[in-house]
């Protein structure tokens, strides 16, 4: 049962939010306007009064892929992830430190780092990327 004010949903839903509407998370078929996704993500509150805000916009128990806004200057520091990671830059400019190394990510590049290699994520300029992580099947993060 859901508690007073909260909103019911399916499973594979998310349950939305004043900001946003409800999303099926899971499907044979999910189709997504980057563009329209961008946008919305930069007019919540989250980013509006913060660095960063994110929509997941796929979760199953193999495969995320996460639409993430950063402000200039932004920073997800170090970290690791479990399976497959790529990073593409929708809008703006990344950098990325990997392995003592810089890549560079424009608008329009694409990264793959395999699991569990540290990494951290920095916007040069007010940016939007595509995160997806892929696990194997019966690792996945649920």
């Amino acid at each position: 049962m859901n508690e007073p004010g909260e909103r019911s949903h399916r499973a594979g839903e998310t349950t939305g939010s004043s900001e946003r509407a409800p999303q099926e998370l899971t499907g044979a078929r999910l189709v997504f306007d980057l563009r329209a996704e961008a946008a919305q993500v930069r007019l919540e509150r989250g980013y509006r009064e913060g660095e960063r805000n994110a929509n997941t916009l796929v979760k199953t128990p193999q495969l995320r892929v996460v639409l993430t806004a950063l402000r200039a200057g932004s920073r997800l520091h170090e970290h690791r992830a479990p399976g497959w990671v790529s990073v593409q830059t929708v809008e703006g400019h990344l950098r990325l430190q990997v392995a003592g190394e810089t890549v560079d990510l424009p608008a329009g590049a694409l990264v793959t780092l395999e699991p569990d290699l540290a990494h951290d994520v920095e916007a040069l300029e007010d940016s939007v990327f595509l995160l997806t992580i892929a696990w194997p099947a019966g690792v996945g993060a649920g």
